[in-house]
């Protein structure tokens, strides 16, 4: 199982990206795919995840309507649509086969048993 996340890059703030997660050796069709992402200093935090099961997608507050998960089984390839970027969303982002969506008072959390993280892809938003 391999999974390569890249379109990470440097904006300005308000800037958009869209982030690609490719497998490799398997197909993503069926998995939920996760987001992550860990800022320096901080802990790995879910951003979003899509289900495999019936492409329902789920989001962190903070990224909520800014943000789109979408898949394209064609290319065996997860997207994450990240618009009006701020420097808060500055972190590295991985991507995983397999979350789990945690609510809490009404905030999903995700959480995730894939360890195999990888290098993922850097997003910097700073002016």
């Amino acid at each position: 199982v391999q999974l390569q996340a890249s379109g990470g890059g440097s904006v300005q703030p308000r800037g958009t990206l869209r982030l690609s997660c490719a497998a490799s050796g398997f197909a993503l069709d069926y998995y939920d795919v996760g987001w992550f992402r860990q800022a320096p200093g901080k802990e790995r935090e879910g951003v979003s995840c899509v289900s495999g099961r019936d492409g329902r997608t789920f989001y962190a507050d903070s990224v909520k309507d800014r943000a789109t998960i979408y898949r394209d089984n064609s290319r065996n390839t997860v997207y994450l649509q990240m618009n009006s970027l701020k420097p808060e969303d500055t972190a590295v982002y991985y991507c995983a086969p397999g979350c789990q969506v945690v609510v809490v008072s009404g905030r999903n959390y995700f959480r995730t048993t894939f360890n195999s993280w990888g290098q993922g892809t850097e997003v910097t938003v700073s002016s």
